[in-house]
């Protein structure tokens, strides 16, 4: 059985954003993620309820939302495997008979071991010629060691070639030689004592021009702790009077630029960079959800409280209420249909799902 028409599918997208990004947690727990591990978790009334949802007469999409926004990634693997035991079925494929268009997106983002959506989106930007730089420096750039590597390994295995290759044949120049030195996860870490010798060096070598002024910018991009290159960004700019944003925009050009620009905002401020991404996703004629949901499920139980902050500081209004506004219009498309209508309640819905849950300090 299926989920289909307009009436469905608006709430219940507004409804999974709202749980994963505009919950009204707050940072006591000490994290910034709005979503954490459920104290009461119960995988045997999970699974139950969730097989409930999907055999009943019609799919009960509330409890399907319901239970998969407020457990967190290693509890939803861990549902995924008691129902994969008590039923002989696989939950994901289970969910995704049931549903339909972006809450089936959604649903998937969220049962998928987070390694193994990172490979899956890298693959498809490295693979789509309008989103391989974007894509690419947001997973390669702003994940751990450790996350990254285990992407890579997830990337071999689920594709059967490694990263590195798709990165070669899929780009050329400085972009691939800056995200082929990403992807072996090689920068340096922070050992708590500034080198305000090796600050200055960085600083005039990124001045200098010539054959090699590419390789140097890579290294340093690349190598270099955040820590450090903040340092060396506002040192660059007190000597020669220029942001570094612009004197990469005056030295590089194409997807080396963006890729270059994309990257100094990561280092610079993580969820400032994110923030924008956001907000940008929501500009569009339509709002892109695959970058709204790529973010709101991998930074939900990270930063995300962090990127509200940042996206209010810098826009002036809050991604609860630009969502409220923007996802009440356009969530009213249905994925089956081929143009676009507005559900008379979806404003209505929007303003329910997303106010009934103060969106708290950060907006």
């Amino acid at each position: 059985m299926s989920v289909s028409g307009s009436k469905m599918a608006p709430s219940l997208t507004q409804e999974i954003l709202s749980y994963l990004g505009l919950t009204s947690k707050t940072a006591a727990w000490g994290t910034l993620g709005t979503l954490r591990t459920f104290l009461s978790f119960s995988v045997d009334k999970d699974v139950q309820r969730l097989l409930r949802a999907i055999t009943g007469q019609g799919v009960d999409c509330r409890a399907i939302v319901e239970v998969l926004t407020n457990r967190s990634r290693e509890q939803r693997q861990l549902i995924a495997r008691a129902f994969q035991e008590r039923t002989q079925q696989d939950l994901l494929k289970s969910l995704q008979a049931a549903l339909s268009g972006n809450l089936e997106r959604i649903v998937v983002a969220l049962l998928q071991p987070a390694a193994q959506l990172d490979a899956q989106e890298l693959r498809t930007g490295l693979k789509a010629s309008n989103s391989a730089v974007d894509v690419a420096i947001e997973i390669l750039a702003t994940r751990t060691p450790p996350q990254l590597q285990e992407c890579l390994a997830v990337y071999k295995h689920d594709f059967q070639v490694e990263a590195v290759d798709d990165i070669t044949s899929e780009s050329s120049g400085i972009l691939r030689d800056l995200l082929l030195v990403l992807a072996k996860g090689g920068r340096d870490s922070y050992s708590g004592i500034i080198d305000y010798n090796l600050a200055e060096q960085d600083v005039q070598a990124l001045q200098q021009t010539g054959p090699s002024t590419e390789k140097t910018w890579v290294l340093l991009f690349t190598q270099r702790n955040p820590e450090h290159l903040i340092r060396v960004f506002d040192q660059y700019q007190r000597s020669t009077g220029q942001e570094l944003e612009e004197a990469v925009q005056n030295r590089f050009h194409g997807d080396a630029q963006v890729a270059l620009l994309g990257l100094a905002s990561v280092i610079k401020n993580t969820p400032l960079y994110f923030a924008d991404k956001l907000h940008q996703a929501l500009q569009e004629t339509e709002p892109n959800y695959q970058v709204l949901i790529r973010i709101l499920t991998s930074r939900c139980e990270t930063d995300l409280l962090s990127i509200r902050a940042e996206f209010k500081k810098k826009f002036g209004k809050s991604l609860y209420s630009s969502l409220q506004v923007k996802l009440g219009y356009f969530l009213a498309w249905s994925p089956r249909a081929f143009t676009p209508h507005l559900h008379p309640h979806s404003l209505h819905t929007a303003e329910y799902i997303l106010a009934g849950r103060n969106p708290g300090v950060f907006g």
